[in-house]
């Protein structure tokens, strides 16, 4: 009888106490539903798996996705569908400021999936939302989560050219880790497009998830790089594995080690960081004005 060598399961990872988020609930919340619904709109709360939906919801606002809900680009940690995507609708920019007209919020989060297929990258269609958001709500500050558009920097100056409050383009990881996360962008594009942005004059923003394998040291370059390139505000928070067919969690980094990394960040030159487990980029974005 051979002996057959016993392979022993690695444990599973537990997801700690300190990521343990309630039920949505409300009237709040059921309004957003309602509106989302009512207008045919897209949020990355949803289609990202945001684990704050139900805070942000119930407090009466969401971070609508603009350019469909089909993404071109396939990165590793996104839970956003991928594919290609079929034809834009014309009338999104109107339905979404529409909906941010009738939730009356201060302050508005716009985000889009990448359109790689289009000419313009989906610049012409972010212009459009932003000025009609304006137009509708001149009292709403606003920030436009942009992707890179593939360092076409005209596109760029089309959109930021709208003067939106915050421009945000989230680094997502550390250099190291790009070609297993953000396997179609580029660490040095985006760090030129905040140091554009920037030089436009325009607030800039950008986010890193913590937890995918990085070390102190690469997420401190990672901080000396985006201030030397003229990052204003920076969030941190922790991956979360939206399905098996993602990318595994390496680790569940302690509050205690998000509030240090805090105190670092803002040592190092930025003038606001948001850090903390559940933190995601529009979380608490009215702050980072």
């Amino acid at each position: 009888m051979i002996d057959l060598p016993i392979i022993e399961k690695a444990p599973k990872r537990v997801k700690p106490d300190w990521l343990k988020i309630e039920l949505p609930t409300g009237k709040n919340y059921t309004n957003v539903r309602k509106l989302v619904d009512q207008y045919d709109l897209h949020t990355i709360c949803e289609s990202g798996k945001c684990p704050n939906k139900g805070e942000c919801w119930g407090a009466g606002t969401a971070t609508f996705m603009i350019l469909g809900n089909t993404c071109t680009r396939s990165c590793s940690f996104c839970a956003v569908a991928t594919g290609r995507p079929p034809e834009y609708d014309e009338d999104e920019p109107y339905r979404v400021a529409e909906a941010v007209r009738l939730m009356q919020v201060k302050h508005a989060v716009i985000t889009s999936v990448n359109r790689d297929e289009l000419k313009d990258k989906g610049a012409t269609i972010w212009a459009k939302t932003i000025r009609e958001i304006k137009k509708e709500s001149p009292g709403t500050t606003m920030e436009t989560l942009i992707p890179d558009f593939k360092a076409l920097w005209d596109y760029l100056y089309l959109v930021i050219d709208e003067q939106p409050e915050v421009v945000s383009h989230n680094m997502e990881t550390v250099e190291r880790l790009y070609r297993i996360v953000r396997p179609q962008a580029k660490y040095e594009r985006s760090l030129e497009q905040i140091k554009r942005t920037k030089e436009r004059g325009l607030r800039t923003k950008t986010g890193i998830m913590l937890g995918l394998g990085e070390t102190d040291d690469e997420l401190y370059k990672a901080m000396d790089d985006l201030v030397a390139n003229g990052c204003d505000v920076l969030t941190l928070g922790q991956y979360l594995q939206p399905t098996k067919q993602h990318l595994e969690v390496k680790e569940y980094v302690h509050p205690d080690k998000f509030a240090a990394f805090k105190e670092i960040g803002l040592n190092k030159g930025f003038d606001f960081v948001e850090s903390g487990p559940l933190v995601r980029s529009s979380y608490h974005a009215e702050r980072h004005i």
